[in-house]
C-alpha cells in the first residue's frame, strides 16, 4: 500500500509484522526488506528492558550497518503516549525527507493492535507526500490458534477480537453475538474473565495460550489450573461456543 501522493526524493515508511515470536514465521518479504534499508525503527515502551520485536528478528540484522532508532513510550499515561507517538512521527518524517528509507517493526501484524497505527496515523496527517508501505505479519491470534490446533471460525461463523475483559457485561454482551472470542493482553484480567465464563455458562469452553511458536510458549486447556504466575502480556485466550 503505497501513497498517491509520494515523491521521489523522500524515503518510504516500512510498517513491518515481524509475527509473533518464532522468527522462522517472519514472512520472505518482511526479511528482505529488513536486511535492506538503513535505519529499523523499533518500539519499547519505558519499561521494559528490551524490544520484544527487535529481539525476533535481531540475528537477521547487521548492526554494523544499519541503525537501531529507538522510539520509547509509557504504558500507563495516554497523553504522554499519544505526545510519544507524535514526537516520534516528526523523527522519522526527517530521516525520510533525507531520502533514508525507514522500517518500523512490530511484533505480529502491524495493522491489528499495533503501535505502528499511531505513527502511521502522525505521518499521513502532517507528512502526506510520504510514501508508506505495509508487510503484513503472522498474528498472535492466528499463531496460537494453530498451537492450539483449534480453528478460529468455520463458514458462517463470527470472530470478534478484543483487547481486554472490562466486566461480564462486555464478555456477555460478546459471547452473545459471536461464535468465537479471542482475549487479548489476558495477563491482568484472565481470573475476572474465568469467573465470567462460569457464570456464563462457558466452562471448559477457553484455551490459553502464552508466547505462541515460541520456547516459552504454554497452551493450557483446563484454566482452572492457571495462577497469576502463569500469566504473561503476550498471552491471549481463545473461548469456542462450540468446544
Amino acid at each position: 500500500m503505497t501513497s498517491s501522493q509520494s515523491s521521489t526524493s523522500n524515503g518510504c515508511l516500512y510498517g513491518v509484522g515481524v509475527g509473533p515470536g518464532d522468527p522462522e514465521l517472519l514472512t520472505l518479504k518482511a526479511l528482505h526488506l529488513l536486511q535492506r534499508v538503513p535505519v529499523i525503527c523499533v518500539p519499547q515502551s519505558e519499561t521494559s528492558r528490551d524490544s520484544y520485536a527487535l529481539s525476533i528478528v535481531r540475528g537477521f540484522l547487521d548492526l554494523g550497518r544499519q541503525e537501531i532508532l529507538r522510539v520509547t513510550f509509557p504504558t500507563d499515561d495516554a497523553e504522554g503516549a499519544a505526545r510519544s507517538w507524535r514526537d516520534a512521527a516528526e523523527v522519522l518524517a526527517g530521516r525520510l525527507q533525507q531520502g533514508q528509507d525507514v522500517a518500523f517493526i512490530t511484533e505480529g501484524d502491524p495493522m491489528l493492535f499495533s503501535t505502528f497505527s499511531y505513527v502511521l496515523e502522525s505521518i499521513r496527517t502532517n507528512h502526506p507526500q510520504i510514501p508508506v508501505e505495509i508487510i503484513p505479519g503472522v498474528s498472535s491470534v492466528m499463531a496460537a490458534a494453530a498451537s492450539a490446533g483449534v480453528p478460529l471460525v468455520t463458514h458462517g461463523q463470527r470472530l470478534a477480537i478484543l483487547p481486554a475483559v472490562y466486566g461480564i457485561d462486555d464478555l456477555r454482551e460478546a459471547i452473545a453475538s459471536y461464535d468465537t472470542i479471542v482475549l487479548m493482553k489476558v495477563n491482568r484480567t484472565l481470573l475476572q474473565a474465568l469467573a465470567s465464563l462460569e457464570r456464563l455458562g462457558l466452562a471448559g469452553k477457553g484455551i490459553y495460550v502464552r508466547r505462541a511458536s515460541t520456547a516459552r510458549e504454554r497452551v493450557v486447556r483446563d484454566l482452572t489450573q492457571l495462577t497469576e504466575e502463569d500469566l504473561d502480556y503476550f498471552s491471549l485466550l481463545i473461548i469456542r461456543k462450540g468446544e
